[in-house]
């Protein structure tokens, strides 16, 4: 059996990564793709690479040359790479195909070993390997039937998004067998030229030929565990360079991404900190409804978003700003502050980031589990002055919780000290008393005027795309003078849409908060049974827990990502948890949790 490479062309759109190369010299990881095809191709015991060339042609041939480990390599050259399609490439080299069964695969692929050995090893002569759709997919896909014949081809014009549910993505990989290729594939390939032209693409005459008879092509879907990806541009790069990452980068590529962890839809990912039972079907199809409006039409200002937000939440528009989620109201707000900063270790490390190292004070629990309350505070920060303290509550990653009377004694002593108090109550709808455990309310503003309260909205109500924030304070100059260190329009259209129409919606969020509470006290009650697990009291959405020895977070980590497709934070950026003990879990729903729990379940 051979193989038949199609690398003739530019790659204009991954810049000036293809500036001086064809794509298949990318490299992924420090790693080539042709070196990759080539190896692959090699183990799989393919007798002959034919490599069909064009744009920087010599480059390849140059590098590549005649032999790869006693695999011997010839050389096509489409001389008009850049007026043609890959069609007019895979007809250049229509003898060889003749020749031998073949595995036909495109240069700008990046897979698993697996995949190769998969195809050759597969029984039917001719096959079309094909993966589920996921939303990252372009190009042509197919649907098929139970016993994976191919009903037909669905180029790009006739792709609906109604029936992605069936939709099967072309990898762009083929095993045809020579007879196939002789008397059905090369017959329609010369006819199809001739009448259309050729610049267009090879899988347009597979379609037709599958039109004609759905059983001399089948199609063999990957399993989720078999990794793929089409590098079309820098983006492609950028996450194919995570996916196939050694375990010494993994992490750090999937981390340093601080997330849009949507583009891996097969994994699971447990760093994410939102409600798993809001926003409610109704609230998504409202927003859906109007998604053209939304995305077409400008938002409104600040003043008209900052009334919005004052409904929401309930406190006067005086007190009260929205931002382009917490992280843009944490930037202005600690560019406002003077003096030294108060901090609980571990913790969300995005307000002390925002401050020289010098002037950030911090007070680590010696209690069990991290625990503190207010009286441990005033304690220390009584003999540690300070001109701003935060208390994140819940806290992250540890979930320790002052409930509302400890924050109020906190909050009194404060005000009495002169010290500003940043409460960040991103996480307090999730405590056992969210009804009662806010601060967000006009006369406890008023009664600590020098306190302001930090909310995420996507925490909570499940909503991280829309980039919601909210902070409050009886300080009114220090909101109108945040006011104007953003933007005037620094709220999108579906944000200020979400806030237009979430009080209609308000009792689902009531209910999803109950039904989160009930699915966290079963997920803490499965996650005890893992015995490598010391698991923390938590009144957040993520469990804080230790790891017993002889395992260790990055390990359990790496193990859970590697073997299981779960990311998992290890807490280890965290300042005060650099020992590598500590993993943070967040809490999904029910079948999910599910998933984790077994899989923890196999390390031990």
């Amino acid at each position: 059996m051979q193989a038949i490479i199609l690398a003739a062309g530019m790659g204009r759109r991954l810049g000036e990564y293809t500036q001086d190369n064809t794509k298949c010299m990318l490299e992924v990881n420090g790693v080539k793709l042709i070196d990759r095809a080539l190896e692959y191709l090699y183990r799989a015991h393919i007798s002959r690479v034919v490599l069909v060339v064009g744009y920087k042609a010599q480059n390849v041939i140059n590098y590549v040359g005649t032999d790869y480990k006693g695999m011997k390599v010839e050389y096509v050259t489409n001389p008009i790479y850049d007026k043609t399609n890959n069609i007019y490439s895979l007809y250049l080299a229509k003898d060889y195909l003749k020749e031998e069964d073949t595995i036909l695969l495109e240069s700008d692929l990046i897979y698993d070993e697996t995949v190769i050995t998969k195809l050759v090893d597969a029984s039917f002569p001719n096959l079309a390997l094909v993966a589920k759709y996921e939303t990252w997919m372009d190009g042509t896909m197919v649907r098929i039937n139970q016993d994976n014949e191919i009903l037909n081809f669905v180029p790009k014009a006739a792709f609906k998004y109604s029936d992605i549910e069936f939709y099967y993505k072309t990898v762009n990989i083929y095993k045809l067998s020579k007879e196939f290729s002789a008397t059905k594939y090369i017959p329609f390939l010369e006819a199809y030229s001739k009448a259309v032209g050729n610049n267009e693409y090879y899988e347009n005459v597979l379609r037709i030929i599958s039109f004609l008879s759905s059983h001399d092509l089948k199609a063999l879907p990957l399993d989720d565990g078999e990794k793929w990806y089409e590098i079309d541009d820098k983006q492609d790069l950028d996450i194919a360079e995570a996916l196939f990452a050694d375990e010494e980068h993994i992490l750090q590529r999937y981390f340093g991404r601080y997330g849009g962890f949507w583009r891996f839809p097969q994994m699971l990912d447990y760093c994410y900190l939102v409600n798993p039972f809001f926003p409610s079907e109704r609230l998504l199809d409202e927003m859906q409804s109007n998604f053209r409006t939304l995305l077409t039409e400008y938002p409104s200002g600040m003043k008209v978003n900052t009334l919005l937000a004052s409904k929401c939440w309930g406190v006067k528009e005086i007190y009260i700003i929205p931002g382009n989620g917490a992280a843009e109201l944490i930037k202005v707000l600690m560019e406002s502050i003077s003096g030294k900063l108060g901090v609980i270790r571990p913790t969300f490390e995005e307000y002390p980031n925002r401050m020289d190292d010098g002037r950030v004070v911090t007070y680590i629990s010696n209690h069990k589990d991290f625990r503190y309350d207010e009286n441990d505070l005033m304690e220390f920060f009584g003999k540690n002055p300070v001109e701003t303290l935060l208390l994140i509550n819940p806290d992250n990653p540890t979930g320790n919780y002052i409930p509302l009377d400890g924050v109020r004694v906190l909050a009194k002593w404060c005000e009495k000290k002169g010290i500003r108090l940043i409460l960040d109550e991103s996480f307090v709808d999730f405590s056992e008393s969210w009804e009662t455990g806010s601060m967000l309310h006009d006369e406890l503003l008023e009664a600590y005027p020098h306190m302001a309260v930090m909310k995420s909205i996507s925490k909570s109500f499940g909503v991280p795309g829309l980039r919601l924030g909210i902070l409050a304070s009886a300080d009114t100059e220090l909101i109108a003078g945040l006011k104007k260190k953003v933007s005037i329009w620094n709220i999108n259209s579906f944000a200020e849409y979400f806030m237009q129409i979430f009080t209609k919606y308000e009792k689902d969020y009531y209910k999803a908060c109950s039904k989160f509470i009930e699915e966290r006290k079963r997920f803490i009650d499965d996650l005890k049974e893992i015995e490598f697990l010391h698991v923390m009291p938590t009144q957040a959405n993520y469990v804080f827990c230790e790891v017993k020895q002889p395992f260790t977070a990055s390990g359990i980590v790496m193990q859970m990502l590697k073997g299981h497709n779960i990311l998992m934070s290890n807490c280890r950026a965290k300042k005060g948890l650099e020992d590598d003990r500590y993993i943070r879990i967040a809490v999904r729903g029910k079948e999910d949790n599910e998933k984790l729990v077994n899989a923890l379940k196999t390390l031990i």
